[in-house]
């Protein structure tokens, strides 16, 4: 498990309903399943300590003791700065070709970055959850961290409402973690606690913390 310089204590995290009807029966069948995390530098695990601070790795290790009778391969293929265009593109190689039950996208943050039309956005983002629904993954969209940088962009709220809109086609769920860290914020500890020096990224506890709040989403929807 990732080390940690002191004992990590996550705030309360708001329930997230996820439909995974592809991974429960896998695993109730006992079958091995593997859970490709697609994104951007959020997915990477930029600013993290260590690879093993990324969200994906913590989330392995959470899921591991949650389920621990479950074979649960949790794949990084988060590459820095890349978007919805770049992500579709080599989907098929990272991606479909894992075969996995479960893709997690974390997408939209370049996007409000650099004032990408919504539209278009949108259009990218349906071409490859198009593509995810053919290979019979569960898909779970996750939408962006509020830190000081994307909070600024006049886009970012428009880009969640996209990602929420699309949640809400057939085999797609969402996981806010624009309503997840509202909810840390309400538990009083300042963002900041959540986030590196660069106000964009999250830091060590905002990952090991989102991993924790998806493990939990993901225990309830599977049992």
């Amino acid at each position: 498990m990732a080390a940690h310089a002191a004992p990590l204590v996550c705030p309360r995290a708001p329930v997230q309903h996820l439909a995974l009807p592809h991974l429960k029966a896998a695993l109730k069948a006992g079958q091995p399943v593997v859970i490709a995390a697609l994104g951007s530098s959020s997915t990477w695990g930029a600013m993290a300590h260590d690879i093993a601070d990324s969200y994906p790795a913590e989330l392995q290790d959470d899921l591991a003791s949650l389920l621990p009778d479950s074979e649960i391969s949790v794949i990084n293929r988060g590459v820095s700065g890349e978007d919805a265009g770049r992500e579709d593109k080599r989907m098929a190689r990272d991606v479909l070709a894992l075969e996995p039950s479960l893709v997690i996208w974390q997408v939209g943050a370049n996007a409000a970055a650099r004032r990408e039309s919504i539209r278009h956005f949108k259009d990218l983002v349906r071409r490859g959850l198009h593509r995810l629904r053919a290979a019979n993954a569960d898909i779970v969209l996750m939408d962006n961290q509020r830190s000081r940088e994307l909070l600024a962009s006049p886009d970012n709220d428009r880009i969640d409402a996209a990602l929420a809109s699309l949640a809400q086609a057939p085999g797609v769920s969402l996981f806010s973690r624009d309503a997840l860290m509202r909810q840390w914020q309400a538990n009083d500890p300042p963002l900041s606690d959540f986030l590196a020096s660069d106000g964009l990224h999250m830091n060590d506890r905002g990952y090991a913390c989102t991993a924790a709040a998806l493990a939990a989403a993901i225990v309830r929807a599977v049992k």
